[in-house]
């Protein structure tokens, strides 16, 4: 039952046995209803027929009751005392007596008393009763009850019609009809529904059961992948797509793009780790060969070498550091930074460099972002020592308002970045000047971790050609909200 089959069987099922049993229900009320009604019909039919003898003045003994059987009749006068019933009926409930024996009632003259009125047949002022020799036209009472018609008890519906013959006594003619065939009918229905009800509901349940096993294949296909590529940890394979266009097909597309964007984030971990490397054993050897010499020959220690080696090794963990926890997604804090104080504060810290930076940055503006001060004075430095070590002359940073945002450009007078290699200088560990050494063209971390850093503080990196020769890359923040 834990399953999406079973539970959408049941659901499914137990939607259907609702919405039968309710369809079910109306239609026994409404059958039952319509019967019903044919019955009441039929009541006040042969009631009328009765009342309408009775109001023309034919005694009691001659009026026809054909048909006594289906239609048993009892009249009564106004103290409910049985004046006529049918020939064979022998009991009688749901009308106003269950009396089945005719009891003499008393003599009535035949000229009105005073106060009588002929023309409108009113008794005593009632004028709810019909007059003389009439037929009451209101709508006939209905009752259910039984009648016992030659030994043979059945339900009946009966109808209660008025009428006042012409010596001026109301009489109530009741007459029933058989409720058999009502009962017959609603119950061949109801039995037939309750056969059918438990067969269709399996029938509901399988089918359902079936469709949802067809429908949920592809997933169980998409599973057995996910439990493949899990177990032998190959991110190069991908779940099966269907053909559809349906809720599944999108699953399995965006499952294959996880995969996609997982296998990419661990081969450039991989390849990170590789050239990382590759990066600290070249200083870590250096140092190890000095400090050997050193020990067996302390007068040929290069002092000033260890030193150098020792500063990159420390400047190289330091940048891989910064890059293990910005793939950490570390966000950047939400202090107040601004540009403009930032790089004259960088550019001071350069003055015995082997090219002086130029500054372009407006005193009275204010250049605020929000982010970390630390993060992008390691943009900004980063910025300027790669200029510094492209330029042939001349290095210069602006700052400058950029609609809703601030620009920052470094611009150098070197060689410049071939423009196929424009997005590829970016990426870690690349280096275009690999004729130059290692100390002098850097490990390649640089340009990725300024780029990584504008990214997370919600700005841009690029580089284009400058103006008068040489790179300037141009980095865009927010302004400060």
């Amino acid at each position: 039952m834990r399953s999406v089959r079973a539970r959408a069987a049941l659901g499914a099922t137990l939607v259907v046995a609702v919405a039968l049993v309710g369809a079910g229900l109306a239609v026994l009320l409404v059958l039952r209803a319509n019967l019903i009604g044919q019955a009441d019909l039929q009541a006040e039919v042969v009631a009328r027929e009765v009342a309408g003898e009775l109001a023309t003045g034919t005694p009691y003994g001659e009026v026809e009751l054909d048909d006594e059987e289906d239609h048993p009749v009892q009249v009564t006068d106004e103290e409910d005392r049985v004046v006529l019933v049918s020939k064979d009926l022998r009991a009688v409930t749901g009308t106003a007596t269950s009396g089945v024996t005719p009891v003499p009632a008393p003599s009535v003259s035949a000229s009105p008393s005073p106060g009588d009125d002929d023309d409108d047949g009113d008794d005593g002022g009632d004028t709810a009763r019909p007059g003389r020799g009439q037929v009451s036209n209101d709508d006939p009472d209905f009752s259910d009850g039984t009648a016992t018609v030659d030994r043979t008890t059945a339900d009946y519906r009966f109808a209660a019609v008025e009428a006042t013959t012409p010596d001026g006594v109301t009489l109530t003619v009741h007459a029933g009809a058989p409720l058999a065939a009502e009962q017959e009918a609603v119950g061949t229905v109801r039995g037939a529904m309750l056969t059918g009800l438990p067969v269709l509901l399996l029938v509901v349940a399988g089918v359902t059961w079936l469709v949802t096993r067809r429908a949920l294949r592809p997933v169980e296909g998409i599973r057995r992948e996910m439990a493949a590529i899990t177990a032998s940890e190959d991110l190069t394979r991908r779940v099966p797509e269907p053909d559809s266009r349906d809720e599944i097909a999108a699953l399995a597309r965006t499952t294959n793009e996880t995969l996609t964007a997982l296998e990419a984030s661990v081969e450039r971990q991989r390849r990170f780790v590789a050239d990382a490397s590759h990066e600290l054993r070249s200083p870590i050897a250096s140092l190890r060969t000095q400090l050997e010499v050193a020990e067996a020959h302390p007068e040929l220690l290069d002092l000033p070498g260890a030193v150098a080696d020792t500063v990159r090794l420390q400047a190289l963990a330091a940048d891989l550091l910064l890059l293990a926890r910005l793939d950490a997604g570390e966000r950047p804090g939400g202090g107040t930074v601004e540009l403009g104080a930032l790089v004259r504060e960088e550019v001071s810290q350069r003055a015995g460099d082997r090219i002086a930076v130029a500054v372009e940055a407006p005193e009275g503006e204010a250049f605020e972002v929000n982010g970390s001060r630390g993060q992008l004075a390691r943009v900004v430095g980063n910025l300027l020592d790669n200029a510094q070590r492209h330029a042939g002359t001349s290095v210069a940073v602006s700052v400058a308002a950029d609609g809703r945002g601030v620009r920052v450009e470094v611009r150098d007078d070197g060689d410049g970045v071939p423009e196929e290699e424009r997005e590829r200088i970016f990426e870690r560990f690349v280096r275009l000047d690999d004729a130059r050494s290692r100390d002098d063209g850097g490990a390649g971390l640089g340009l990725a971790i300024a780029r990584d850093v504008a990214a997370r503080h919600g700005g841009t990196l690029t580089v284009h050609r400058a103006d008068g020769g040489g790179a300037a890359f141009l980095l865009r923040l927010p302004r400060r909200s």
